[in-house]
């Protein structure tokens, strides 16, 4: 008897000590997901709304704005989301290197600028990409180019511009994933392999490659729910948030212009949020599921 009393003492101490949090998260989290879920079936606008049904999903397929944001959305993310991962993976691949001098310094300049100021960074690459910033003054040096290239008002180089600086900012943070995964392999196996008179591609694909699938697979479901996320550079990049034309609209900054924009839309803006959440979803659950077939 004295034993269960003590273990429900320490039950109840243990749920004391959880509880903040817990309702903190109820509060912050929980909460707030269920509220969008019924705004999503809202209709009207600013604080006037009623309940629609699926009046908002049907607005979606008739939405030229929505299909825009959504093909832009899926085009960073089928461009930018394979080239950042393989560049993280051919850095990781290079300074896993123990002859390699000043590795510490390459990590470091590689891993920068994903901690470097959101807003500097978009202003920097503003000016780089301005028709007479330093990208196309050296392209003109060197007569790559005859005339100017409109970075910030053509709809595909502005499409450039931001996988640019979102490969910039963000190939260094999966870098260290790579890096840390590559680390934990036993160098024995390549010492073998080298032995064997295996060329050095074909140690990196036989070898690292088939050793990182856990870790691809990791990067590659954050870097897919960070990009269909995608908010701060198509916002901050160009002169106007989503120019030209709609060109770098995504679904997040769609979802901002309907809540604090335009005239206040919250119930369809939530309808559009939950359709990242479900392509979030699909895409991790193919991701998940092509990787455990490869496996088997």
């Amino acid at each position: 008897m004295a034993q269960s009393g003590l273990a429900r003492n320490e039950q109840v101490s243990g749920w004391l000590f959880v509880m903040p949090a817990l309702v903190l998260l109820g509060v912050f989290m929980i909460y707030p997901i269920l509220w969008s879920l019924w705004m999503s079936f809202q209709v009207g606008r600013g604080m006037a709304f009623s309940f629609g049904g699926f009046a908002n999903i049907v607005r979606l397929t008739q939405d030229p704005v929505f299909i825009r944001a959504l093909t832009n959305t899926l085009t960073f993310l089928a461009i930018q989301v394979p080239i950042m991962l393989v560049l993280a993976m051919l850095f990781a691949n290079a300074l896993n290197d123990s002859k390699l001098w000043g590795k510490g310094l390459f990590r470091t300049a590689i891993f920068l600028p994903c901690v470097t100021s959101l807003v500097a960074y978009s202003v920097v690459f503003r000016s780089m990409f301005a028709a007479d910033g330093v990208i196309n003054q050296f392209l003109l040096f060197t007569h790559i180019i005859s005339d100017p290239i409109p970075w910030m008002a053509d709809p595909f180089w502005s499409k450039v511009v931001i996988i640019s600086a979102i490969t910039w900012r963000w190939t260094g943070y999966n870098m260290i994933f790579y890096l840390a995964a590559m680390q934990n392999i036993d160098r024995s196996i390549y010492e073998a392999a080298k032995i064997d008179g295996v060329p050095a591609w074909a140690r990196f694909w036989y070898i690292t490659v088939p050793m990182l699938k856990p870790v691809i697979l990791f990067t590659t479901v954050i870097s897919t729910i960070g990009t269909l996320q995608l908010f701060d550079e198509p916002n901050l990049i160009p002169s106007t948030p989503g120019a030209p034309s709609d060109s770098t609209l995504t679904l997040s900054l769609y979802i901002y212009n309907l809540s604090f924009k335009f005239m206040p839309s919250f119930g369809y803006a939530a309808t559009v949020s939950y359709v990242i959440v479900v392509m979030v979803g699909i895409l991790t659950l193919i991701q998940f599921l092509a990787a455990r077939e490869r496996r088997t």
